[in-house]
Order: structure tokens, then sequence, then C-alpha cells
């Protein structure tokens, strides 16, 4: 059996209201077309994300910065985040950083080679066997993903621990100088952090066990969600249509999932999904509501947080994990990610 065991988070040093965000803001609109600036301003007053965290202090957000610069800010950032979470998830399972037998990170808002789990061998002194992946391109579906690697490695391999980390800085993708919706959402929507997720098939390691794990590929939906790469970094993309899309198929992601783990949304206890903003957490609500069971973890993770992109699912797993779940209760992780897919994990107690 594969089990989670802990889970354990760190946000980045710099941090603001949303009312303490908005006159940056408006300096930044500073020269627009006056109904524009009460639109974007009405979408950052009404994006369900009461705080943001970043690496980057919010005086320097709206300053021009090339994109060689923002990716310094991002690699070191990343790092120091990256360290911290797994120190403190390692401290809360009572592991040493040998006692893992895999490190898999999971980041989609930066470049660097070599990759975060690289600088952890060193900074941790791991094992020189350890076996590491990096995970680069799946965005926010990629904290599932990073679970779902890392379940096929330890049932593959008895008796071994693994960390999945994702480590986030969506704030250094921002494009000072686009003016686009997709610019201003993304900004309104997502913010800095990072979390580690212990996994093992250790017999002596408690935690819920995996029960099943898929992905859910659409086809011909490579455009909804992304990045674009410019001379002045990493462009978001992100499609109108991805609510809808959801929509459509959420009874092929979820009923046949469970079925084939023979269980079905009726077992179901707890909701385990990705706040990817408050369009995407309205409609998977209402989907979800029409079968008897609520997000409201999700939406509580939106509001404190933003969307950290990959980390941001992990901080709503954290809080089920710190909590007395009877045994026999199941779980089901649910991401969405660029491709356009849908990543699951079904959980029980």
């Amino acid at each position: 059996m594969v089990k989670i065991t802990h889970v354990a988070k760190q946000l980045p040093p710099y941090s603001r209201d949303t009312s303490e965000i908005l006159p940056f803001i408006e300096g930044w609109l500073s020269g627009q077309d006056e109904r524009f600036q009460r639109k974007v301003l009405k979408i950052f007053r009404n994006a369900g994300v009461d705080r943001r965290y970043s690496i980057i202090p919010p005086e320097e957000m709206f300053v021009r910065r090339s994109f060689a610069e923002n990716n310094d800010r991002y690699i070191e950032g990343v790092i120091e985040l990256s360290r911290s979470c797994l120190e403190q998830a390692l401290e809360k399972a009572r592991w040493v950083p040998k006692d893992l037998d895999y490190i898999i990170t999971v980041s989609c808002t930066g470049i660097m080679i070599p990759s975060v789990d690289a600088h952890l061998i060193n900074l941790l002194d791991m094992r020189q066997d350890i076996v590491r992946l990096p995970v680069t391109e799946m965005g926010c579906a990629a904290g599932v993903s990073g679970i779902i690697y890392a379940k096929n490695f330890l049932q593959a391999n008895p008796g071994k621990r693994a960390a999945v980390i994702a480590v986030e800085s969506p704030m250094a993708t921002f494009q000072q100088e686009d003016f686009s919706m997709v610019n201003v959402v993304s900004a309104a929507i997502f913010g800095d952090g990072a979390a580690c997720v212990l996994l093992s098939s250790h017999p002596d390691d408690e935690g819920p066990r995996i029960l099943r794990e898929e992905m859910y590929h659409f086809y011909n939906a490579q455009h909804m969600m992304g990045f674009a790469l410019k001379d002045t970094g990493l462009a978001m993309v992100l499609d109108q249509s991805v609510p809808e899309t959801i929509a459509a198929h959420f009874e092929d992601i979820i009923h046949p999932f469970l079925a084939r783990a023979d269980s079905s949304i009726e077992r179901i206890n707890h909701l385990v999904f990705h706040p990817g903003g408050k369009k995407i957490v309205q409609i998977v609500e209402d989907l979800f509501g029409q079968l008897g069971k609520s997000i409201t973890d999700t939406k509580e993770v939106l509001r404190l947080y933003g969307n950290m992109s990959s980390a941001t699912v992990l901080y709503v797993l954290e809080r089920f994990l710190e909590r007395d779940i009877p045994p026999g209760d199941q779980g089901l992780m649910l991401s969405f990610g660029p491709g356009f897919s849908a990543q699951r994990v079904l959980l029980e107690w």
C-alpha cells in the first residue's frame, strides 16, 4: 500500500491584503481608460482572494524587469521555499533527508537547469543514489501529477519513501506592460507558495492510502491553458472556455474513474479540489453540489492564499490530513492543468 503521510507548506515573505494591493493596481493603470480601470479594480475585489503572497515585494511588482531578472528572482525564491517546506515535512514525519528514496519537484513558473531538486540534494545532504524527477510543464495539475508519479514508483518499490515538492511563483510571470484581460485576471487570482507531500510504501508509515490514480486528457484543447514564451517572460494563456469545458466533461471525469476503483460519488466523504479561480470553483461547486458534496476547503484556500498553481491542491490536502478522519472515509483529489487535462487520485483513510 502506498500512503500519504504528511504535508507541509511554506509561504514567501511578502504579502498584502487585496485592499492594500489596490493602490498599486491604480498606479499601474494610470493613463488607461477610466472605464477599463474600474473594471480591473472590480476584478481584483471580486476574485475571491483576500490575501496574496509573493517572492517579490509589492512595491517592485510593477517595475519593468527583463525575463532574466524575473527568472533570477524565481530561482532564488523557489530554492528557499522548497528547502523550508521539505524540512518541515521531514520534521513532521520524524524522517531525516537520507530516508528519502525518491524526490519529485514540480514547477512551471520559471526555468532552471539544474532543477530545484538538485539544489535540495546538496543543501540537505541527501543520499547520492536518490532518484529525482523534475516536472516542469504540467501547470496547476502538477501537484496531483507528482503524487501519481510517486505512487507508481513506491508501488513498484515496497519499503521506500518519496517527497513531492510543488513550488511556484506566478508573480514572477506578471507582465508589467500587458493590459490584456488574461494578464489582469491571472494577476488577480494567482499568488506564490510551496508545499511538500511525503508518501511511503514502508509498512511502518501511516496515512491515507492511494486506492487509484488516473489522468484524463481533453482532445484538441492545447490552446486553453499554459504560457506563451515572450521576450518579457512567461505570459499566461487562459481561455475563457475553461469552466464550461470542465462542466461538459465533468461526469466522464468523475464517475467512470470511481467505478473502476469499485467506488462511487456517494462513497466520497472529502473533496480535495484544486482552486483554479473563482469561476472554475463556482462551476465545480455547482456540479458537486448537485451530487450533495461540498468544496468548502477549496474555497477557503483560494481566499487565504490565491491560486499558487501546482502547490495549491496540496494546501487543500493538508487541511484534511490535520483532521481526525474516521477509518474507511474516502477522499477524491482533483486538479486541472495545461494539455488540457484532469488528474485524479482516490484516497482512503
